[in-house]
């Protein structure tokens, strides 16, 4: 009977530990600190050309071959360019990246670590409000206002959110 016994405590251990790693795994990360920032005006279409010259510079430099989208605080495309040899899949990508960091008004890498944290949540939200899990997606603030977004698609999650920050910094 002791065997048993020992087998059986050493069983019930060991489903604990794992319901206690999977509940940390659950657990989303603590919100920031500061509140979003409110919405401006709409991105412009020169300001939208700045951070795509950012981020295309970004891109170019490092010999990453991406696509670029640049949307306005409602998540419609305002400007678009695709760097020679680009994988037809970041098109849709880099917008998706875009939209998601602008209707959200955070960087689209907060949803891919939420989903690598095991926080699948926002998987149900209905196709038109649904986020893309996936770096890449920076907003555009000017003068603590969001008047945008910048998404890039090509490269692996890291590359993606490079560039788009150099395009986001690049506008005045």
């Amino acid at each position: 009977m002791r065997p048993h016994a020992a087998m059986a405590l050493t069983l019930a251990a060991g489903l604990l530990l794992g319901v206690a790693a999977r509940a940390e795994l659950a657990t989303p990360t603590q919100p920031a600190s500061t509140p979003p920032p409110e919405y401006g005006l709409p991105i412009t279409i020169e300001q939208a050309k700045e951070a795509a010259s950012g981020a295309i510079a970004e891109a170019k430099k490092n010999s990453w071959r991406m696509a670029i989208a640049v949307v306005g605080p409602d998540g419609s495309l305002v400007y678009f360019e695709k760097l020679d040899g680009t994988q037809n899949a970041s098109v849709l990508l880099a917008q998706a990246k875009a939209r998601t960091s602008v209707l959200f008004r955070r960087p689209s890498k907060v949803f891919a670590d939420q989903f690598a944290a095991g926080n699948t949540g926002f998987m149900s939200f209905p196709d038109e409000a649904r986020p893309i899990a996936s770096e890449g997606g920076i907003p555009i603030i000017v003068n603590g206002k969001l008047i945008g977004a910048i998404g890039a698609s090509g490269g692996t999650g890291q590359q993606d959110g490079v560039a788009a920050t150099a395009g986001a910094n690049a506008v005045k």
